[in-house]
């Protein structure tokens, strides 16, 4: 009997992964989706814990993926180039762990079996966030959870 093979994450590098494999590595935590600030004059980045008013927040995905960028003007897609420059994914993050050179954590979907583990472990923003929909925007600062500047 021959081994199984190793699974895609551990034997490709983001950029030589299919669609599909690419859209399954999203872990469904939602931390993408939290609104960022950041200061004008020092450049330094806030998360907040208001989500994209598309994010379903029991389901912490996205309420309308295919028409995100027509609906949301800043929405930015995650891509295999841009996993490196974007500071505020958090090293929880399926894209990223890949990019760094390590393995799915135990609670990722992929390998638990189960898309719930990602929130029993406390890693998805359900249960803490909320819509920017339901926050005055002139008080934006009272939202912010982190500064992804600091090390």
């Amino acid at each position: 009997m021959s081994p199984l093979p190793a699974p895609f994450w551990q034997t490709k590098k983001l950029g030589e992964m299919s669609h599909d494999e690419w859209e399954a590595l999203c872990d469904g935590c939602g931390r993408c989706c939290l609104l960022k600030l950041e200061d004008e004059d020092t450049g330094e980045i806030y998360l907040t814990k208001l989500a994209c008013k598309l994010l379903d927040l029991g389901q912490c995905r996205c309420g309308d993926y295919t028409k995100r960028h027509e609906l949301v003007h800043d929405c930015l897609s995650i891509d295999p180039e841009s996993v490196k420059a974007l500071s505020w994914l958090p090293a929880s993050c399926a894209y990223r762990r890949i990019s760094d050179g390590r393995d799915l954590a135990w609670w990722h979907p992929l390998v638990s079996g189960d898309p719930e583990t990602v929130h029993r472990a406390g890693i998805s923003v359900r249960g803490f966030a909320r819509l920017e929909t339901n926050a005055n925007s002139d008080e934006l600062e009272r939202y912010i959870i982190e500064n992804f500047n600091e090390d």
